[in-house]
């Protein structure tokens, strides 16, 4: 569910959302500036300090004051950057006298699958990966207990067991309610508020805070002087301040503080299904006009004056064609085609205005009128809250490359889940996120020719989740589904990938550049959902309350004897004493139930389709180092190959079955046993060790720079080969092994970076 591998779910009982905002209102002449001074940035590879952008949240500010200052950043930035330039040219050639490389290029390609590679490049589907391979290193890349997108980013970014960074799902529990929230990031409001009448004026600004633990290891190589450019990986929001550049990722909101909430405008009755990640809003058709309004985020300045709103009109011009009006802005809407993206604003009170963007959709005009509208995004233009370091990155890049989207998880899955897109309709946001994030990434690595460059992809990973239909015959989810014209969408998908690494390499040939091209995880199936607090209830470990069944957020159990519950897709909690709010289980007698769970649990048999559902169940205390260990789930299951956590259970809502059909276009998923989903790792290097993890890749490009590796990585890093092919012969020594955590250093059964 949640990927939006189903946050969707956040937006419900812990969705924080700000009052107000802080807008930059830039002129011609502003915008000018601020693109040379950033442009100054990546030339003389130095963060513009200085500049003070649109603020660290969402906060109402004076427009005049940070009008002037941004002026005058911008303005020393630009007159002063020649100094800044000779300071980094004298500082990069110290920072570089001990690295024996020039700069290092990782490309992330989320999700790429393994066997789909090793398949495509034996058909000569892509040929440029099989050079790859075949003048440098392939390799399977051990993954993260679980394979989720930001467990497995988060260890590659810190170099750490996810004991020590903190993150283990998407989702974790309130303990104090049994709610869910987001892992990874916390918003909350200003707390102190000036009152005056209706309106409501914060008096500080909003607490964004990474929840990650952690240091990534380009902080490390900014502090050693060696600059870092970092585009779109997951979990760095809210961005870190660091000696380089960086545009944020995952779990970046949409301006409703939600996920990413589509909407859905129709003329059909309300009320005819509910929509899980958006909304239906009904209007009324008066001849050939619709009127109806965006809804944005709550509060404004007025005192608790609700979501804000931004009226719009569409006059039908025919069938399949109409004319939007937003904001004094006409667009041309025709069936089954996205307009660019458009600019909307959303007024706060007292002359403060919320800009986002968004993009339409008319799917229909008659019989029913039907228009979607993609979750409103924080503007790069005009950012309501930080998504990039320095702040003025993202607008830079807007500047330079265009509008593009911002959200964390930009493709809306959960429309074409509930039907209102279609494959096509899909399709397009993918390929239309991965041509911005190229962009981006082309232009990265043209300026920096020194130092580290990192990129992550997503379409890899979306497509997959949504299309592995198309290439599984046993998919519940196939008949009356899949479509002749989609069948071949994960190889084109395979195939463009193969470009892109192409034209990377292209601009990677020169001899002391390194290139990386990898994957967080690979994917197979998901066929049949497991409802464990089914299996929980049936052996004794759940009670629900006479009327919980079916209840979301896990409030139908009755804690009073409950002993352990299931939500989020990772694994199992259990009910301690002390710990949850209405704990019954003693902390003296956990680890036994701990242990009791894992043996019950590890090779359930899903006896209706004669399958091993669950290959082995983890005691995260025995996998996990760290001072956050006790943080996560308590038992963590490693699927089979087909199975996963039900959508019911991810939320915390029992059902009355055990095992359930999969029937939604979701049908492709990675939260199985780590070592049935490890990644890939191609360099254009020749690789030594036979067994690579994502976890040692943060270690290497300190290794390669230089740069000691910190004791409390758990990575090691790989020995490459320099440019001519020859390892190095002096037994060079790799700093913080010999103290690393026992779990890290000791050899592994399976190529995963904490399973045992």
């Amino acid at each position: 569910m949640m990927h939006r591998e189903g946050m969707s779910a956040i937006h419900t009982p812990t969705g924080s959302q700000g009052r107000g905002v802080a807008i930059l209102r830039r002129g011609r002449n502003m915008r000018v500036i601020v693109t040379l001074a950033v442009l100054c940035v990546l030339l003389a590879q130095e963060p513009a300090h200085a500049y003070i952008g649109p603020g660290a949240g969402i906060a109402v500010g004076s427009s005049l004051l940070a009008l002037f200052l941004a002026f005058l950043s911008g303005f020393a930035a630009f007159f002063l950057w020649p100094i800044r330039w000779l300071f980094r040219f004298i500082r990069g050639r110290r920072a570089h006298a001990k690295a024996r490389v020039k700069r290092f290029v990782i490309l992330g390609l989320d999700g790429m699958e393994p066997t789909l590679a090793e398949k495509y490049m034996s058909e000569g589907k892509m040929p440029n990966l099989a050079k790859l391979k075949r003048e440098g290193t392939y390799r399977r890349l051990g993954t993260t207990a679980p394979p989720l997108s930001p467990v497995a980013w988060s260890t590659f970014l810190t170099g750490c067991n996810p004991g020590k960074h903190n993150i283990f799902d998407f989702l974790t529990r309130i303990k104090s309610n049994y709610l869910p929230s987001l892992s990874s990031v916390s918003i909350h409001d200003s707390s102190r508020a000036l009152k005056l009448g209706k309106y409501r004026i914060p008096l500080g600004k909003p607490d964004i805070r990474l929840l990650r633990k952690g240091k990534p290891f380009w902080n490390t190589l900014g502090e050693h002087g060696i600059f870092s450019n970092i585009i779109r990986v997951p979990i760095t929001f809210p961005p870190e301040k660091f000696n380089g550049v960086l545009l944020s990722a995952m779990c970046v909101p949409d301006l409703r503080g939600s996920q990413g909430t589509f909407s859905y405008y129709t003329t059909r009755a309300a009320g005819e299904g509910e929509h899980v990640g958006g909304e239906q809003i009904r209007v009324k058709r008066e001849g050939d006009v619709i009127r109806s309004h965006l809804v944005g985020p709550a509060g404004g300045v007025r005192d608790n004056g609700g979501p804000m709103r931004c009226p719009f009109e569409v006059k039908i011009r025919g069938k399949g064609k109409a004319r939007l009006k937003v904001n004094g802005e006409t667009v041309e809407l025709n069936k089954g085609e996205y307009t660019p993206w458009v600019g909307v604003e959303f007024k706060a009170g007292l002359g403060v205005k919320v800009k986002g963007i968004c993009e339409f959709l008319l799917l229909n005009t008659e019989p029913e009128f039907e228009l979607y509208v993609t979750p409103i995004q924080i503007d790069p233009d005009k950012p309501v809250m930080p998504i990039s370091h320095p702040s003025v990155y993202c607008t830079y890049l807007s500047k330079m490359l265009g509008t593009y989207a911002t959200l964390g998880l930009a493709e809306d899955t959960w429309g074409l889940n509930a039907g209102i897109l279609g494959d096509d309709d899909f399709l397009h946001q993918c390929l239309e996120t991965d041509e911005e994030r190229e962009e981006m990434f082309f232009d990265a690595l043209e300026k920096v020719r020194r130092g580290l460059c990192v990129c992550v992809f997503d379409g890899t990973d979306r497509i997959q989740h949504m299309f592995w239909r198309y290439i599984d015959p046993e998919h519940p989810a196939r008949n009356g589904q899949a479509k002749k014209q989609h069948r071949n969408a994960i190889d084109e998908l395979y195939q463009r990938m193969d470009e892109l690494v192409g034209r990377t390499v292209q601009q990677c040939k020169d001899d002391g550049t390194v290139l990386m091209v990898i994957s967080d995880h690979g994917f197979k199936p998901f066929r049949r959902g497991i409802d464990l607090n089914v299996w929980l209830e049936q052996n004794g470990y759940l009670k629900l309350k006479p009327d919980g069944r079916g209840k979301k957020y896990l409030t139908g159990i009755d804690w009073s004897q409950t002993k352990a519950y299931c939500m989020g897709l990772a694994g199992i909690w259990l009910n301690v004493k002390g710990r949850e709010a209405q704990g019954i289980v003693e902390p003296g007698d956990a680890d036994k139930l701990r242990e009791e769970l894992c043996e019950k649990l590890t090779g359930l048999r899903d006896e209706e389709n004669n399958e091993l559902a669950i290959s082995r169940a983890f005691d995260t205390r025995k996998i996990y180092s760290g001072p956050y260990k006790t943080e996560a789930p308590d038992i963590i299951l490693g699927y089979n190959v087909g199975y996963r956590v039900s959508w019911e259970a991810a939320v915390g809502q029992p059902t009355d079955k055990l095992f359930h059909d999969n029937t939604r276009a979701w049908s492709g998923d990675h939260c199985i046993d780590p070592k049935l989903v490890p990644g890939v790792l191609f360099c254009n290097r020749k690789i030594k060790d036979d067994n690579p993890r994502l976890i040692d890749l943060g270690a290497t490009a300190l290794d390669m720079f230089g740069v000691e590796v910190p004791k409390i990585m758990d990575g090691r890093p790989l020995t490459l080969a320099d440019a001519n092919g020859a390892f190095p012969t002096n037994g060079r020594s790799k700093p913080g092994i010999a103290k690393q955590s026992p779990d890290a250093a000791k050899p592994k059964k399976d190529n995963t970076c904490v399973a045992q």
